[in-house]
């Protein structure tokens, strides 16, 4: 359920990022507790900002309550992806190439179910890392999330 109603949210939300010079990164939809959380993620070039976040909040909210897309009530919480910022479409695979990036799976592949390495590129559908003069290609059928990775 949740992530066709990520997907709605996604096509009605991602239009005005784009008119905004933002780009959608991620939708999360997800119960903590007994509270409901609706999460935005954005991003831009130089990185977003409060002013950018709380604009687009205004804006989401708005159409939220005209599409009433979801039942329940819920917190709106819209903010930057981070530094560990998630790869989520082809076109992320492309511009971190070169960036240290996480991947974790969803089973075992070649014995781990986490790698961690400099990005190659999506190749013929896998992800493919370099690491310590390796590289390691993963099904990306296989991937549960990759992510940029922190390098202290």
């Amino acid at each position: 359920m949740n992530d066709s109603l990520e997907q709605q949210i996604a096509l009605l939300v991602e239009p005005y990022a784009k008119e905004k010079g933002l780009e959608l990164v991620d939708v999360e939809y997800i119960k903590e507790g007994a509270h409901w959380y609706l999460r935005l993620f954005i991003d831009k070039e130089g990185g977003v900002d409060m002013d950018d976040c709380a604009e687009m909040s205004h804006a989401v909210s708005d159409m939220l309550d005209e599409k009433n897309p979801i039942p329940q009530a819920y917190m709106l919480e819209v903010s930057s992806p981070g530094l560990e910022r998630p790869l989520k479409k082809d076109e992320d695979f492309i511009r971190f190439q070169g960036r240290l990036v996480t991947v974790h799976t969803t089973s075992l592949v070649q014995g781990y179910n986490e790698f961690t390495g400099n990005l190659v590129g999506l190749i013929d559908g896998e992800i493919v890392l370099e690491h310590e003069n390796n590289r390691i290609s993963i099904p990306r059928a296989l991937t549960k999330n990759t992510h940029l990775a922190l390098d202290f």
